[in-house]
Order: C-alpha cells, then structure tokens, then sequence
C-alpha cells in the first residue's frame, strides 16, 4: 500500500523573517513586492496573525495594507528563502530517495518502503527542521499525492494528520471543493452555479454530468479526485516549459521607450535563465497587460532553438511592434517556450 507524504512549511516566507528579526513575531506580517503597500505588488506570504484580517497570498499589496494598517510590510528576500529551503529539501533526502519537490516550501516524499510507522517518520522530520531551521511544517500522510496534500492542509500550523482510503467520506467529503487540488475560483463559482459547493456534493454527481460539464479529461479529474482517487506517480525529474518574466509597471504608462526599456531588461534575464539552466527556446511571447486589465499576447516562432540574447530580442520586439500601444500599459511579460535542452546540458 502507498504511504504519500506531503510536507508543507507553515507561512515559510513570514515565519523565516520572523525568525531572523524576534521582534516580528506575534504580529501580523505581510512579505510582498517591494514591502511598500502603497506600491504595486502581491502579497506573497501573510503571517497567521496577518490571515485573521483576511490577508492572503496574491492579494494586492494595497489591499492587504486596507484590511490591516498596522500590519509589517516587508519586500521578498527570495535568496534567503532559497537558502533556507535548500537546507530543509536536504533533510526530507536523508528520509528517502523518492522525492518530488513542488515548490520552495513543500514536497512530496514517498515513504511506503520505510519499515517505521507513519507517525514516527513525520515525528522525525518536524524535529529535524525545527532543530536545524527553527521554523515548523504541516504534513500529511495519505495513499496518493491528491489526499496527501488535503491533509497537510487540514491542521496547520505545525499539523500532522494521517488519512486512510476509508477516510474520504467522513473526512474529506464535508470539506470545501476549493479544497481539491486544481480546484480555482473559476471552477469553484461554475460548482455554486450547479449547486455543488462541497466535495461530497461532487462526489455525488454522475461523472457522465461532469464530463458534460467540464471536458472528458477535467470532468473525469473532478469525479475521481472528489472520490479520493489518484494514481498519479511522484515526478523526481522534471523538463521546463517554459522561462519567463514579467514586471508591473508602479504606474501606468504609455511611454514607449519605458514600455521598451523594461522589456529588454526581461529579455536578458530570460536569455540568462535558459543558459543557466541549460536550454535553448524556439518560441518567443510577449505579454502586455492593458490600464483596463485587458491582456494580450503576441508571439513568434524562431527556425531554429537558440538561447543568443540578441536573437531572443529582435524577436521580442518583434512581437511588440505587433501590439496597439493606444491604452496606457500596466504590466509587460516575456516568456521562451517550447524548450530543448543544449548540447551542453
């Protein structure tokens, strides 16, 4: 029998800082942007104490600044985060080999081969990064991935919660659908259209009405996923899709030498990704994202793979000369696809 383990850092961008300045802790933190609340920017991560004035990820800086004044705004310090990831990704390796690693503050570890209970293993881990890191984690043990990740979720912080194949009536089919992993909001509001606002209501329609609903491929996702099923393997190596980036501008602009300024700028840092990461792109997109939110993309397909900056360039600005530059513009966005990887890689 599978045992999937799901480890989940709790708030880890707010709780790192709170760890290197004392003085922040027990107070609401929100780590985003620039730290400035009066500029553009997302909130990234929101401290527990933050979450009770209902501050949460990808809400707007001034938002979150609205909901909360008094709350520490603080710019995001991604090496420090990657260090410190770096150091808790090396001790899930010392508990097993079988590792797929999802994000800067979670992972999945396959632990069925381990002769020690599941408790015990997640016992070990938490004490080892408190000991090592000073910081806590949610995780959650299930058969598969979609029901391990449910459950990291269901007691933070600091949880640990151990569900079985038996356990997804009781357990999960009260919870919210948001809850299902590739559950969005788009999906979530089209469910309340259907009157299905919980798993266990999903889990109740007829996966023919889904299907109907949603598409054969995501209809089915939603009725096997709402009944606890996934086969899906642990992916321990991956390919890219893609490199990108993107800057939003603090306010809008219809100059044409900023707009292009900036866009240059994303270029060389995409070109310097693909290098170091060892691929080459075949398709080049440009993104523009209009004052009225209205966004548009443009792109160019090269002849041949190629990572050289200047090529990657005449092709960005050749997507941008496509573009109706009559709306002020917020935000501009670059991104290589269709990658294979160098000789060199």
């Amino acid at each position: 029998m599978r045992r999937i383990l799901h480890m989940d850092m709790d708030a880890f961008f707010a709780a790192v800082e709170a760890l290197r300045r004392p003085e922040l802790r027990g107070k609401p933190l929100v780590i985003g942007g620039s730290g400035d609340p009066t500029k553009r920017g997302v909130v990234s991560t929101a401290s527990y104490e933050a979450r009770t004035y209902g501050i949460h990820s990808a809400m707007p800086l001034i938002k979150a600044y609205k909901l909360c004044p008094h709350a520490v705004f603080l710019p995001v310090d991604y090496q420090e985060y990657s260090r410190v990831s770096h150091i808790i990704k090396d001790i899930l390796a010392e508990f097993s080999p079988v590792i797929e690693d999802v994000g800067i503050d979670e992972a999945f570890l396959d632990i069925s081969e381990m002769e020690k209970s599941s408790e015990h293993i997640a016992h070990e881990i938490k004490e080892r990064i408190k000991g090592r890191t000073g910081l806590t984690c949610s995780i959650g043990i299930a058969p598969n991935k979609l029901l391990a990740k449910i459950a990291s979720d269901m007691q933070k912080p600091d949880g640990l919660t151990i569900l079985a194949g038996k356990d997804v009536e009781a357990r999960i089919w009260p919870l919210p659908v948001r809850k299902l992993w590739g559950v969005g909001p788009k999906t979530e509001g089209y469910l309340k259209q259907l009157n299905i606002r919980i798993i266990g209501e999903l889990a109740a329609a007829p996966r023919d009405d889904l299907i109907e609903q949603f598409g054969k491929s995501y209809g089915q996702y939603l009725y096997e996923a709402s009944h606890g099923i996934d086969d899906s393997p642990l992916v321990t190596q991956w390919e890219p899709k893609s490199a990108s980036r993107e800057t939003t501008f603090q306010s809008d602009t219809d100059n044409w030498q900023t707009i292009a300024r900036s866009l240059a700028d994303l270029v060389r840092e995409v070109a310097n990704d693909l290098m170091e990461r060892g691929y080459k792109s075949r398709n080049v997109t440009v993104k523009i994202r209009f004052s009225d939110f209205q966004t548009q993309t443009r792109a160019r397909t090269l002849p041949a793979a190629t990572d050289d900056l200047e090529t990657l360039r005449r092709e960005a600005f050749a997507c941008l000369s496509k573009f109706e530059l009559k709306k002020k513009v917020r935000l501009v966005g670059v991104r290589a696809r269709r990658l294979t990887a160098s000789e060199i890689h």
